[in-house]
């Protein structure tokens, strides 16, 4: 793809994702109150255009790789975030999912009024232990009505190469319902990077990991078996060195784990 086609190709790219979810997001409006399901067909059907058109117009190919491990029944995810690219893409690669987001989100006229048809954890994440409680609350109630719980746990995009440290609550959710996690990597950031609006022609892989088992770990365990796994395979996708989290501060941690085991208990 020459440069030129590239700028011109990302720029159509840009101007139509911008502006195509209005008619998307007013059909969920209308469809979405008298059945759910319906709406949820609409969300995904819009996902699948936009990844189409990064085929055509960016050159942006998209592969999954170990659907096998997705379990039968569903499950709490954890995606690494680095990309608007992975929020359409766990559309179309997961069942009927709801997502922990940001709840700023939901102010949106059109837009936010659609995305709370589908039934999002929408948390204010300067909550603290009130926004990991409430992830836990509704998580709980979304997994036994059949949703998969999409947890970006990373809590915002990082940079291509890096990583922060994972906050809880999706390891405590999957926890308290005895389901195991799933973790998801990919190399999104190589071709739609997290700010900017010019993408890059190649493969986006995306590769779905073996899920890990939570019940009766400690919380950090969890997280650290989860974040290993995923940042060992970005390392392997993109080609860059493994990124390492911050350190964390481990006698808070033990306080915190402690805390949930006594509530729980």
């Amino acid at each position: 793809m020459t440069p030129l086609r590239q700028w011109l190709g990302s720029l159509l790219f840009t101007g139509w994702v911008l502006f195509s979810w209005i008619p998307f997001a007013l059909a969920l409006l209308v469809a979405g109150p008298f059945h759910r399901s319906a709406g949820y067909r609409i969300a995904r059907l819009w996902s699948q255009t936009v990844l189409g058109l990064a085929r055509v117009l960016c050159g942006i190919r998209f592969e999954v790789e170990g659907r096998e491990n997705i379990p039968a029944t569903n499950t709490v995810v954890m995606l690494k975030h680095s990309s608007a690219f992975e929020t359409l893409a766990e559309l179309v690669v997961f069942p009927r999912q709801c997502w922990v987001l940001k709840r700023e989100l939901m102010w949106i006229p059109i837009f936010g009024w659609a995305l709370a048809l589908l039934r999002p954890i929408a948390i204010n994440r300067r909550g603290g232990r009130s926004a990991v409680d409430q992830v836990v609350a509704q998580g709980r109630r979304r997994l036994a009505q059949g949703y998969w719980v999409m947890v970006f746990p990373e809590g915002t995009r990082t940079a291509l190469g890096q990583t922060r440290r994972y906050g809880i609550s999706g390891a405590l959710l999957a926890r308290e319902t005895g389901r195991a996690i799933v973790p998801v990597a990919h190399n999104a950031a190589q071709c739609w990077p997290r700010r900017g609006w010019l993408k890059r022609p190649g493969s986006v892989r995306m590769v779905i990991g073996p899920p890990v088992a939570t019940e009766g770990r400690e919380l950090r365990e969890i997280n650290a078996e989860v974040q290993d796994w995923i940042e060992d395979r970005v390392a392997e996708l993109t080609g860059l060195p493994k990124a390492q989290p911050p350190a964390r501060n481990n006698s808070a941690a033990k306080t915190g784990d402690r805390g949930h085991k006594q509530r729980r208990s």
